[in-house]
């Protein structure tokens, strides 16, 4: 056995790149800086765990598992990275505004997550989301701590308390955006702004055709539960310009659903979602942003597959890329300004950076039966011809060395005496006997 073997079979460099690996003492070492981390920067998880655990009179932290091991490295890194792809695509496609992202409190409300994600961000112009009342104070304390660009991103349902609350962070100068997901939202809005005499930055969900099939897309299509259908976005942009608050609307979201499998779904979604855009400039709203929701999908399995709920088949590159050309071919074909992409991408920024370590509550070890002659004798006496015949064969392999064959026959006899035992012409013991025929092949082979 071997480190390298370990690693094939948890696929650790499937699923862990570029953060989690083996190293050449067979013990999972993480890689706080992805791709740039030096060897000495690297991180053993098992020493981590045995320091922590270890009593305080012999050095160690006294702490029990399980435990939540965090590396705020990985934050800063995933940050960076997401940025670093934007960044690259927006150069690279000729892009005419830039990427800023917010992080949804809802992924990880942790104190320390929030406050490091607008630590690391503030040179990038990240912000938050917050879909509640609590997540909206929550925000607003640690944006003030952040970028002042940085996007305050007010989602969820909304009552009179939550758009009063949203309208204070706006009068606190934090970049605060209303986002209406249900219509009759923005009554509430225009009447509680023009009584705090607050200006409000609004935006709306829009209900989009694109829907994404798997297990995470529920909320997606137009019989999704969240946003608003054409004909409501038309009574929303009417009754703002009535009101003489037509600029207030800046900003156009949407979510087509958490872990997109594929960038051919992402760029149908966004692609609609530009037109959309576009049809509010040319109405008069005063676009800015165009909010592209959470969908940037983790390879939970290391497999990079599109048809699996818990893996994708693109990378970060290949997601931005995706969202940047969607966009820009849109609004150059409509003569639109080139918006400020964000994304509200959760799962993708916080996966990786904490580890739950427990200990195994009890192991199980499989005893096999002792076979003696006259016992096997018994046992092939009691089997039919064909069985008997896939015994015969398995013997002759075996003496002959043929360890590839030998096995493929041990797998038929089992199947045929388990098909006897269905049909009810093989009893308990003499499976329970072909099993035990089985596992010492399979062990003597193991051991040859």
């Amino acid at each position: 056995w071997s480190p390298e073997l370990s690693s094939d079979l948890y696929r650790i460099d499937g699923w862990g790149a570029p953060y989690f690996t083996v190293n050449s003492s067979g013990d999972i070492s993480v890689r706080p800086h992805g791709t740039d981390t030096l060897p000495h920067q690297e991180i053993d998880l098992l020493k981590v765990v045995k320091k922590a655990s270890d009593p305080i009179n012999s050095g160690g932290l006294g702490l029990q598992l399980p435990l939540v091991v965090r590396f705020p490295d990985v934050l800063k890194n995933r940050l960076e990275s997401l940025q670093s792809a934007f960044d690259y695509a927006v150069q690279s496609e000729g892009y005419e505004a830039h990427y800023q992202g917010v992080y949804p409190v809802k992924c990880n409300q942790d104190r320390f997550v929030v406050e490091d994600i607008v630590k690391f961000g503030s040179g990038f112009r990240f912000g938050l989301e917050a879909g509640s009342k609590p997540e909206l104070l929550l925000a607003m304390s640690s944006l003030c701590k952040g970028s002042s660009e940085g996007l305050l991103v007010c989602n969820g349902f909304k009552d009179a308390e939550y758009i009063s609350l949203a309208l204070v962070a706006r009068k606190l100068q934090l970049n605060t955006v209303i986002v209406l997901e249900q219509e009759e939202e923005l009554d509430l809005v225009i009447d509680i702004s023009r009584k705090m005499a607050v200006q409000p930055v609004i935006g709306l969900r829009a209900k989009l055709r694109t829907k994404h099939s798997g297990h995470f897309g529920s909320t997606s299509g137009e019989k999704g539960k969240f946003g608003l259908t054409t004909t409501q976005i038309l009574r929303v942009v009417r009754k703002l310009k009535e009101s003489g608050m037509l600029d207030c609307l800046q900003l156009l979201h949407f979510h087509i659903g958490s872990q997109i499998p594929s960038t051919e779904l992402l760029a149908d979604g966004v692609g609609e979602a530009a037109q959309v855009y576009s049809e509010l400039v040319r109405l008069g709203a005063g676009m800015k942003f165009i909010d592209i929701g959470g969908g940037l999908g983790i390879d939970y399995d290391g497999t990079k597959s599109s048809d699996s709920d818990v893996s994708v088949g693109y990378g970060l590159q290949d997601y931005a890329s995706t969202v940047v050309q969607a966009v820009r071919f849109v609004c150059d074909r409509k003569n639109v300004k080139h918006p400020v992409i964000c994304s509200e991408s959760g799962r993708a920024i916080v996966s990786h950076h904490s580890v739950l370590i427990f200990e195994a509550v009890s192991s199980t070890t499989t005893r096999s039966q002792e076979l003696s002659s006259m016992s096997l004798h018994s046992f092939v006496e009691k089997l039919n011809d064909d069985t008997r015949g896939d015994y015969r064969n398995l013997s002759a392999a075996a003496i002959r060395g043929e360890y590839d064959t030998c096995m493929l026959y041990a797998d038929q006899l089992k199947q045929r005496c388990v098909d006897q035992f269905k049909d009810g012409n093989l009893d308990i013991e003499q499976l329970a006997a072909v099993d035990a025929v089985c596992d010492f092949v399979s062990k003597a082979i193991g051991a040859s």
